[in-house]
């Protein structure tokens, strides 16, 4: 045998043992953490040559949804308390959840000057709607429940709110002009560091609880080495500071 022909050899064998250890997973995630996922699940493919198969949606659904039966091996789920619950069901891998980011609220409008820097705009009767998340289904549309509550203003509003099945579509009807704002994440209208266009009130922490999104490792995907890897990538230096700079605090 030539040496040329060994080296093809060689490297075909190379190329199919590289091959046979990439396995992939299935990834449920919040739809607040879309953008930066899609940047994550980019590296991480490039780093590892897994791949991930992503499904975005609202916490709620997903637990439905993992509850009976889905094939997820992986839920990046927007609070805390639905991966410990699903932790109490038996439906994930004890001592896999951890908080990978704290989620920030914000109400905001593409219109300039049209939310003040002190969320006043709640209390006055000028605008016709104000679209938030379903705080049924999802974490950042209790968070912005709470924020009225707490502001006195949950019961005069009712005829206005406008709910989305989740923060991706609430953003998608304040972006679209059809509703003069919304609460939605602050990672949706930060962008690299730049100030968000158009206007917002960075919502201060003491009017809602602390929204602690945690991942967790499935019941599926504890045999699966593609998920496992994901959770401890989303650990290291480089994926938390994508994170923080996509709008999130870290734990």
């Amino acid at each position: 045998m030539t040496a040329g022909k060994l080296g093809t050899l060689v490297a075909v064998a190379v190329l199919a043992a590289g091959t046979a250890l990439a396995d992939e997973a299935q990834v449920a995630v919040a739809a607040n953490f879309a953008g930066p996922m899609k940047q994550l699940a980019g590296r991480f493919s490039q780093a590892t040559t897994h791949k991930l198969l992503v499904s975005v949606g609202s916490t709620g659904k997903f637990y439905a949804q993992i509850s009976n039966g889905a094939p997820f091996d992986v839920f990046l789920s927007a609070d805390d308390e639905t991966p410990l619950r699903m932790e109490q069901q038996k439906l994930t891998i004890a001592g896999t959840r951890f908080t990978y980011a704290i989620g920030k609220l914000a109400l905001w409008s593409p219109t300039a000057g049209l939310v003040d820097a002190n969320g006043d705009v709640l209390k006055k009767a000028s605008f016709k709607r104000l679209a938030l998340a379903n705080p049924k289904l999802a974490p950042y549309g209790a968070a912005a429940q709470q924020t009225l509550e707490k502001l006195g203003v949950w019961s005069a509003l009712q005829g206005k709110l406008v709910l989305g099945e989740n923060i991706a579509q609430t953003l998608q009807f304040v972006s679209s002009g059809n509703v003069e704002f919304g609460f939605v994440a602050f990672s949706q209208i930060q962008d690299s560091g730049r100030p968000p266009a158009g206007s917002h009130w960075l919502v201060p922490q003491a009017l809602y609880d602390p929204i602690r999104q945690d991942a967790v490792l499935l019941a599926r995907g504890g045999a699966n080495p593609a998920a496992r890897a994901f959770l401890d990538f989303l650990r290291n230096p480089a994926a938390r500071e994508l994170i923080r700079s996509s709008g999130y605090g870290l734990p």
